[in-house]
């Protein structure tokens, strides 16, 4: 068969409504009719790796005989990755100089510290966090202090544990943190740097379904979630703000990402700012239209 070209596969209205359901039933992910030239493209390339030429075919070999590997692909082909270091670099400032001292003050014989990065997407975001608490906790390495980072693609999670990126991605790293907590490993053509051993100590990487049971227990002090829930529906939302809720310590904060809101969602959280809230010390019974 020869190759295919990815503007020779055609989508139907119909074929992209079957591929909108099946995501939205397997990750929560909302599809509306504005992504269809997007899944066409995305999709196309995976279709020429298979040597499938039309998106039928490719539906029935979903169905058929692709399973649980092949469906994870297509949700590797349609996961959007976009992220950097330091990016919404508020979050951070307020994670070192708000939550963290209060946690050391209060924590002082347990010294426990656990964060969630969901939708870690290749690092940049778990890494960033590891670095300001290294920066702000001099003791950090003696602690019981944890990273839990996850996403639903198993590509961004190998380029995650791997730790390698080119200098234009660490463009937003200030030089001295960037010669602290990297290694130069490739000088040329390109500079390449890995992430030091203590950051990656720090973090554990693992994929996770949102909209799958959770294993893991908690509770969390902190979690990140940005720039993920835009992608959902408002009951899909709502659902999983009172997940975040439930696995939060007391006080503990969730972090939204800036064209997130939490408006129109019932939901227990304290509003601290925009993007930040607040679990009560003393969980509220009553939700905040």
């Amino acid at each position: 068969m020869s190759p295919l070209g990815i503007q020779s596969v055609g989508l139907t209205e119909a074929q992209f409504k079957q591929i909108s359901r099946l995501v939205k039933d397997l990750c929560g992910i909302n599809l509306h009719g504005g992504k269809k030239q997007l899944v066409r493209a995305r999709l196309a390339r995976r279709l020429r790796q298979l040597g499938i030429p039309t998106f039928k075919q490719y539906l029935d070999y979903v169905r058929r005989e692709g399973g649980g590997d092949e469906l994870t692909a297509m949700l590797d082909a349609l996961s959007t990755n976009k992220t950097s270091f330091f990016r919404e670099p508020a979050h951070f400032d307020y994670l070192v100089e708000t939550i963290v001292p209060r946690l050391l003050d209060r924590d002082k014989k347990n010294r426990r510290l656990r964060v969630w990065s969901a939708g870690c997407s290749s690092g940049e975001e778990p890494y960033t966090i590891a670095i300001y608490l290294f920066e702000a906790v001099p003791d950090l390495e003696n602690r019981d202090a944890k990273i839990l980072a996850t996403d639903i693609s198993t590509k961004a999670l190998e380029a995650a544990r791997e730790g390698i990126y080119n200098k234009h991605r660490l463009g937003d790293v200030p030089g001295l943190m960037r010669s602290k907590y990297f290694t130069c490993i490739e000088a040329r053509p390109e500079r390449h740097y890995q992430v030091k051993d203590r950051l990656r100590e720090l973090v554990r990487f693992a994929r996770l379904n949102l909209m799958d049971p959770w294993p893991m227990r908690g509770p969390f002090e902190v979690i990140f979630c940005r720039n993920v829930m835009i992608y959902f529906d408002k009951p899909t939302q709502a659902e999983l703000i009172e997940r975040f809720f439930d696995i939060l310590a007391p006080g503990g904060t969730l972090f939204i990402g800036h064209s997130e809101s939490l408006t129109g969602i019932s939901h227990r959280f304290r509003y601290i700012e925009p993007t930040v809230y607040e679990k009560p010390s003393a969980a509220l019974g009553e939700k905040v239209a």
